[in-house]
């Protein structure tokens, strides 16, 4: 399909709660190519969320390859379990040279479905768990911005000022 900008830090549209998808086949289809096509344009990264190229919709890639040529697709995805809780290194396309070490789990059970509705589980370990975290994060309009100590985030945020903010500042 269309690779797409990702948005970038502060954009508003990236604060926004994402909704299930309800229409599946050939519409959730375009979208997953979205998806990957952005991903293999701004790379190297291994995850994305729609709601980073301005679609408020609960689908999100991983693709542990950094290259684009292993995705994989979640469509409304949740955490059934979680466990193995440590500290990773996590870095955002939205939120450009922004480097956070947080704790996140290491070792999720998740269930999803695929393009076509169709529902699965399966274990994800390691990076490829911690990836996902930071994707569901932002069906929330949690960024990784909000993870930092509060004199770096106040320091981020002066720094990624919107223009029309700064003005006024």
């Amino acid at each position: 399909m269309t690779a797409r900008p990702v948005l970038a830090y502060p954009d508003p549209r990236l604060r926004e709660e994402a909704q299930p998808v309800t229409e599946f086949g050939e519409p959730a289809t375009a979208l997953a190519r979205d998806l990957i096509d952005t991903l293999r344009a701004d790379g190297p990264a291994i995850g994305l969320a729609a709601t980073q190229i301005g679609t408020p919709l609960r689908m999100l890639l991983v693709d542990m390859s950094g290259t684009g040529d292993a995705p994989e697709i979640y469509v409304n995805p949740e955490v059934l379990a979680e466990a193995q809780p440590g500290i990773a290194e996590e870095r955002c396309l939205s939120l450009p040279g922004l480097v956070v070490r947080g704790f996140r789990a290491a070792r999720l059970k998740v269930r999803f479905q695929d393009c076509q509705g169709d529902t699965h589980q399966r274990v994800l370990e390691g990076m490829q768990a911690v990836c996902f975290q930071h994707e569901l994060d932002h069906f929330e309009g949690k960024l990784l911005v909000d993870r930092l100590w509060l004199p770096r985030r106040l320091w981020y945020q002066r720094k990624h000022r919107a223009p029309a903010a700064a003005s006024l500042a």
